[in-house]
């Protein structure tokens, strides 16, 4: 009896005990396992009331559970990770913080021993993230939860856990889904009726989840469409705030929340401002200098954004994602702000570009911001921009090029206005030439003679596109050298619609061909073209049974003087055909290779195609230097550098190409001031030297010592001078004694 009543005392000690030997205190654990569920009853009728020992009962049964579930009585303590998940998921509101700590703590330790799986641990934790206050315990779990989804999913994908959290967290994200946006604010109210608090409980849990996705995406966890359909549908949630988490994922923006792992960003004028107003000390100035030291360090750290290309290539269905996006566009146009609007404009236009979708009515809706006194419009241009591409009607792009001309380029604005409208329409243009017209093209490129470095530069790179696109639009004299000779030879830009890419041969195709066959004559690879090996399982039915005596035959030589029986009649150039046979040869034909219909060619084969080509263009400028191969070169130094280019505009744009080069902006006096004290770094202060030098503490002079040094005519005018003439006989006995017991203090 002592000894029972010892431990039932001394948890921490029974705890010790069973670790040493399990069995022989299983009645000992029994006894606090029923002891636990008694009070266990009594904790959900009132957890105000013994909470500290529920607490320590349930930290003392989850660590011998550890122990004692796989060996002794699995049965009793089977069921205890559900009791703990049930009464936080349905009792989280009343328990205090201490409570709902120690639950969780215990929930993930038994995770952690492999008591419970994955699932269920996150079937637990998910609903707990939007319903919890204590900013703590909300990223302890957010952490709990990345770990242990990334550690599941470190050797191999585990798609089953996968999955079954997709689920769930698609499922937090469509619970939302039913109501409407009310607002600036974005306040949800649901159609079905709900209370107040369940609807605040799935706009935090829709917010949620599409951080938990973002965070897993960026951590390389996950990579997939499913990935991507979470936070696509966030995208369309009525709740403003999850819309911009879920668009700043596709966009590779960061936004600011109050639980990321990253440091909040260091205000540094506020730093100095509460150092000129708080007490001076030494302690403020260091942690002034260490403060500054790391707001330096993340700003140079800090990345550029740059769009999610991955997540919008894997978007399922992005014409009906980018109709849903511009119909919420349209639909909330006067609710949403306009940075919300922006961040949707610049997601349609990639995902537009991308896929190269047509969403016509976006242009319409777009020309309305079209104005110089926008706010925030080089973001509108560069949306507008990014969501050209050469499948566009050019009937639907052109009143928005007359719209940004007739808006930015004019002689009422300011210079920087018209380069940022002629950068505008350059990059318009860029991706759909057809959409331009002939007079108005005309008039843009007269501004070329501006005499701003902004207007020039914007007007001659339209000037120098049109010259590569489509030189027919431009006059005689503004078409240059090149456009005008290759025009004269008949070379004619492609109608909208039709591609280029059609040919019947690769050109320099034979270069690779050859490569390859070298590559596989030094690995010792047999070469035969007509090895029947490689078409074992690709012979089919002959179409051309009756032609069996031909096949067997072989093929019928048709270049052979000694070949009579191949006869050509119904020729009317049979004369000149003669007349070239007999004719030497000058030009060889170009050889047609067939490597492409034995071979899928790969984006690296054709890299080292365009490699082969240039190696060869330069070994043929160096054996004959004619000017053919050096055209040649310069031709494919030209489309190289060309198509560099084009792919760096259609994936990236700035503010800054809209923009263009601007003047340096007038210094504030924040800038001016720091400008000043960095000149005077190691340099002496301004002022008199004078009585500095030779001290112990360099001062400057008195005003004894300045006055002994003045005019005697100044000294004769001044009033200590008048005012010793005209002293009494008692005022100079007075200042006499006075200067008499002075003398006799000082010991002279």
């Amino acid at each position: 009896m002592g000894r029972g009543i010892l431990l039932t005392s001394n948890l921490p000690q029974l705890q010790n005990l069973i670790k040493r030997d399990s069995v022989a205190y299983k009645e000992e654990f029994l006894q606090q396992w029923n002891h636990y569920n008694s009070i266990r009853q009594i904790f959900r009728i009132n957890p105000d009331e013994q909470a500290q020992h529920y607490r320590e009962l349930v930290s003392f049964i989850a660590q011998a559970c550890l122990f004692l579930v796989a060996t002794c009585y699995p049965k009793e303590t089977a069921e205890f990770p559900t009791q703990i998940s049930s009464l936080l998921l349905e009792s989280y509101g009343i328990l205090s913080s201490d409570t709902r700590k120690c639950l969780v703590q215990n929930l993930v330790m038994l995770r952690n021993k492999d008591v419970i799986t994955s699932i269920e641990l996150l079937k637990s934790l998910f609903p707990l993230l939007p319903r919890t206050s204590s900013s703590t315990l909300r990223t302890y779990i957010r952490k709990t939860i990345l770990s242990d989804i990334k550690v599941a999913n470190q050797k191999s994908q585990n798609h089953k856990l996968n999955r079954a959290v997709q689920a769930m967290l698609f499922g937090m994200v469509e619970r939302g889904m039913g109501g409407e946006v009310v607002g600036d604010k974005g306040r949800l109210r649901a159609t079905n009726g709900p209370t107040n608090s369940r609807e605040g409980a799935n706009t935090d849990e829709a917010m949620w989840a599409v951080v938990l996705t973002k965070e897993l995406w960026r951590k390389g966890v996950w990579n997939d469409a499913k990935s991507v359909s979470i936070v696509a549908q966030g995208c369309f949630h009525p709740v403003t705030k999850v819309q911009s988490a879920a668009l700043h994922f596709f966009l590779g923006s960061e936004e600011e929340d109050d639980d990321s792992d990253d440091d909040e960003a260091v205000d540094v004028k506020g730093l100095h401002h509460r150092r000129e107003v708080n007490k001076k000390t030494r302690s403020g100035d260091k942690k002034l200098r260490k403060q500054l030291k790391v707001a330096k360090k993340k700003l140079h750290n800090k990345e550029p954004n740059t769009p999610n290309f991955s997540a919008i290539q894997l978007l399922n269905d992005p014409q009906t994602f980018g109709e849903k996006l511009y119909d919420m566009l349209n639909t909330y146009d006067k609710r949403f702000t306009l940075d919300h609007k922006i961040l949707i404009m610049q997601l349609l236009s990639r995902v537009m570009g991308s896929h190269k979708l047509c969403v016509l009515a976006f242009y319409t809706y777009v020309v309305k911001y079209l104005f110089y006194r926008q706010l925030r419009v080089p973001s509108i241009l560069v949306a507008l921009a990014q969501s050209v591409h050469d499948l566009t009607p050019p009937d639907a792009v052109t009143p928005v090029i007359r719209k940004l001309s007739q808006e930015f380029v004019h002689p009422g604005v300011a210079s920087e206005v018209i380069a940022a409208g002629l950068n505008a329409i350059r990059e318009v243009s860029r991706r759909q030439p057809w959409a331009m017209e002939e007079d108005l093209l005309g008039d843009l490129i007269e501004y070329r003679k501006s005499k701003d470095k902004a207007v020039t530069a914007g007007a001659r790179g339209l000037l120098k596109l049109y010259r590569e696109v489509n030189p027919s639009m431009l006059k005689r004299r503004e078409r240059g050298k090149d456009a005008s000779m290759g025009l004269a030879s008949g070379n004619q830009p492609l109608p909208y619609g039709h591609s280029a890419e059609a040919a019947i041969d690769i050109e320099g195709l034979s270069l690779l061909e050859d490569h390859l066959q070298k590559l596989r004559e030094e690995d010792g690879v047999s070469l035969d073209g007509d090895n029947e090996d490689d078409w074992n399982g690709w012979d089919v039915e002959s179409d051309f049974d009756s032609e069996s005596e031909s096949e067997e035959e072989g093929w019928i030589n048709v270049d052979d003087e000694d070949n009579d029986d191949l006869v050509i009649s119904d020729s009317e150039d049979e004369d000149e055909q003669k007349k070239k046979k007999d004719e030497p040869l000058e030009d060889e034909p170009a050889r047609i290779s067939t490597l492409a219909q034995t071979k899928i060619l790969t984006p690296a084969d054709f890299a080292l195609l365009n490699d082969l080509r240039m190696q060869a263009a330069v070994k043929a400028v160096e054996t004959t230097g004619g000017s053919k191969a050096k055209r040649k070169l310069a031709a494919l130094e030209a489309s190289q550098k060309a198509r560099h280019d084009e792919q760096n505009h259609d994936e990236f744009i700035s503010e800054n190409d809209i923009l263009g080069p601007r003047k340096k902006a007038k210094a504030d006096y924040a800038e001016r001031m720091a400008s000043i004290q960095k000149g005077r770094e190691g340099r002496e202060k301004f002022g008199s030297r004078k009585g500095k030098q030779n001290k112990a503490a360099p001062s400057s002079s008195t005003n004894r010592e300045k006055a002994r040094n003045k005019p005697i005519m100044m000294i004769l005018s001044s009033g200590a001078v008048r005012g010793k003439k005209k002293a009494s006989l008692r005022d100079k006995q007075q200042k006499l004694r006075a200067h008499i017991d002075k003398a006799k203090k000082s010991g002279h």
